[in-house]
């Protein structure tokens, strides 16, 4: 018997359906040791001995290592299959480790996919484990544990802050100066003046749309409505093209998935976050159970690495020769020089089989499933098939020497645009050009309308989660497998709301980093963070030894922790004029991961906390469409990170449990029969996975036409 371990479950019976009775195929359950809490400090780690670790195994994972131990013993050979990553190695390592078993009887496999052929191959290439990379993680945990011990708990004892660390702390700084970039934003008025026009053909009338640019050949700023007004009194009907030009131009299409990449485009094109985005795409790699077997469907989803195995690309060649066409391949672009800090120990986000299309295993997905295979399918495909060719075409039109810009753009070869096209993260929805007529110099075009529009200029974006991982990848902060963590790390410990999907700090937040650029600038930063990432690099390609690269930080880190201790200042929660009904003592105003709340100054001797009455329910005059019996009313989430926000249910709640997002109005989706409700947005199915919309202003305009008869 050969044992086989893997640290997820789910990947058991997907390995074990393609090795057959002879493997055993058990799981660790992600890592099975931590450091300990003993040394200076309660580190872990001995910081006179060149800060060599000792590890305990987890309290709640003392019997799956007795389980594991045992089947070792009995097993002639043992595979440590865990994720092909540091983290992996260092898990691998651990087992090893605790296993007690002799080397020759335990080997390292590593596969970038769980596909029979993959896990096959990984059998026959066995090796040991690589300590280099194993290090490397040490290096990482051991700062991550210092940072988290000394620094977090100086935050929690002077300002009430849950944490600090080395990413996570920076995330939050980038937020917090942005925010106040964007509170120094002096918002400056300024004038759109748009030409509407209209151009007549033997086959067909094309109205247009032209933007006042410049005035005799130079630009042209409006600054307020009286030069507005001034422009369009002086405009006549004589609108004549003074200038064409047109562009042909390739478009080429972007490389295949990496971690962040796909973080980003999903949160553009589905609004999911990052940890949602990645907790799918696990499900994909560890396997999915279609007709006739158990497989998953696409690549390891940690890489920074846009590499396309040999056998992959040549498959995907024979695919779009055949579906589309040979001219529509174009095989592995140049990306131009290697990214720095880039790990290429696999292979970027693909589908397994390139055979297997996003419509073959649909029935075999969820909704969510199925997205974010297609993209993840439809990426890498488009990775490989030829440049879209476009045309521009830019037309001055020209009025009381007033230039107005016409532009447009058709696709004369749609290439790799057939398959996928990329959503900006600024503009997700961004305006469409125009497919402008035939013209020629001289031409008189026809006018419909003037409009003129205020506008102000507007600050910087906040972040998004997207376009913050695409940020911090950009400075070389954090890593694939940081980057969900990181946002949901800032959300949890209240540093950060979410606002129109935008991160906003919090007063919490706002102080914290404050409080860290003040004391510990040095090393909470952007350039620092991203030496650090670059040494753990080096210490995982053997180019630096990991012990100095801890001692150099610990050198420069544990002076920082005793002036901040003696100087910063201590924020003592605010009083009330109230008393604690259990001990007396004066409540007073904590603030906690959801907000504020009142409790016992006492704490932790009293545990009191001040229960914040419900306010009543607004009722909305609707029947429940449900139960038929109670009313549709509106109410306020008061748990978890959702609190605050609005939902409509049912008032015989727990009766009957009914909830919408909006108010139902009485009618059906004509798709799936749901109840149609009302929110913000517009009008759509109640039915989260239908999401029938319709315009709202359509119903409104409807229903006011009702009422007026």
């Amino acid at each position: 018997m050969n044992l086989v371990i893997v640290e997820s479950p789910a990947k058991c019976k997907t390995i074990g359906n393609y090795l057959g009775s002879d493997y055993v195929v058990e799981s660790s359950i992600g890592h099975i040791r931590d450091l300990s809490i003993k040394g200076k400090g309660g580190f872990g780690v001995d910081i006179n001995n060149n800060f060599a670790p000792e590890y305990v195994v987890l309290k709640d994972k003392v019997e799956i290592v007795n389980k594991l131990k045992e089947l070792a013993s009995k097993a002639d050979h043992i595979y440590l299959a865990t994720d092909p990553d540091r983290e992996g190695e260092a898990i691998s390592w651990h087992l090893s480790e605790v296993l007690e078993q002799p080397k020759k009887r335990v080997s390292r496999i590593v596969f970038n996919e769980i596909t029979k052929s993959a896990i096959l191959k990984a059998i026959a290439n066995d090796r040991d484990i690589d300590m280099n990379l194993v290090h490397s993680q040490e290096t990482r945990r051991i700062l991550d544990r210092i940072i988290g011990f000394r620094l977090s708990s100086l935050l929690q004892q002077k300002i009430g802050s849950k944490s600090a660390g080395r990413v996570q702390s920076v995330a939050l700084k980038l937020v917090v100066e942005r925010e106040k970039e964007i509170e120094a934003f002096k918002t400056e008025e300024y004038w759109d003046i748009t030409a509407y026009l209209l151009k007549e053909t033997k086959d067909a009338s094309y109205h247009l749309k032209g933007k006042l640019i410049g005035y005799k050949d130079e630009k042209l700023e409006i600054t307020n409505s009286e030069d507005a007004k001034k422009i369009v009194d002086s405009l006549d009907d004589n609108f004549v093209v003074k200038d064409i030009q047109k562009k042909r131009r390739n478009r080429s299409s972007k490389p295949p998935f990496i971690t962040s990449t796909l973080q980003q485009d999903a949160g553009v094109k589905f609004n999911y976050n990052a940890k949602r985005v990645m907790g799918i795409a696990q499900k994909l790699y560890e396997g999915i159970e279609l007709a006739d077997e158990r497989v998953g469907l696409i690549t390891y989803m940690r890489t920074d690495s846009i590499r396309l195995s040999d056998e992959f690309v040549s498959s995907a060649k024979e695919f779009i020769t055949e579906k589309y066409g040979k001219e529509y391949y174009k095989g592995v672009k140049k990306s131009g020089s290697k990214a720095k800090n880039i790990q290429d120990a696999h292979e970027a986000i693909r589908p397994t089989s390139i055979y297997r299309t996003p419509e073959s295993v649909k029935k075999y997905l969820s909704l969510e499933e199925f997205k974010i295979y297609s993209l993840i399918y439809n990426r890498a495909l488009a990775s490989l098939m030829s440049d879209a060719v476009l045309e521009d075409t830019k037309v001055e039109v020209v009025n009381n020497d007033y230039i107005f810009g016409l532009n447009g753009e058709i696709t004369t070869y749609d290439g790799f645009l057939r398959v996928y096209e990329e959503m900006s993260i600024e503009a997700a929805d961004p305006e469409r050009l125009d497919v402008l007529p035939e013209m020629n110099v001289g031409d008189h075009l026809i006018r419909e309308n003037i409009e003129t529009e205020q506008k102000f200029t507007l600050p910087p974006y906040r972040y998004s989660e997207a376009r913050l991982i695409r940020k911090m990848e950009e400075l070389g902060i954090g890593r694939p497998s940081t980057y969900a963590l990181t946002m949901e790390t800032l959300r949890a410990r209240a540093y950060v709301t979410m606002e129109k999907k935008a991160f906003v700090p919090t007063s919490q937040g706002v102080l914290t980093s404050d409080q860290l650029e003040l004391f510990f600038n040095s090393i909470i930063n952007v350039k620092y963070t991203a030496k650090m990432e670059s040494a753990l690099d080096e210490i995982a390609e053997g180019k630096l030894v990991w012990y100095k690269e801890i001692a150099d930080f610990y050198e420069m880190f544990a002076p920082l922790i005793e002036i901040a201790r003696d100087n910063m200042v201590k924020i003592y929660p605010k009083k009330t004029d109230e008393f604690c009904p259990d001990c007396g003592c004066p409540l007073v105003i904590r603030r906690g991961p959801f907000g504020e709340f009142t409790a016992c100054s006492d704490y932790p001797h009293c545990k009191y906390i001040k229960k914040t009455p419900k306010p009543e329910p607004v009722k909305t005059g609707v029947i429940c469409p449900v139960c038929g019996e109670g009313e549709i009313v509106e109410r306020t989430s008061g748990r978890g990170r959702s609190k605050g926000a609005l939902f409509y249910a049912c008032d015989r709640y727990p009766k009957c449990r009914t909830t919408y997002s909006g108010i139902p109005n009485g009618e059906k989706c004509e798709v799936c029969g749901g109840v149609m409700i009302t929110t913000a947005d517009g009008v759509r199915c109640g039915n989260e996975k239908c999401k029938t919309v319709i315009a709202l202003k359509k119903a409104l305009l409807e229903k006011t036409n009702q009422e007026t008869k």
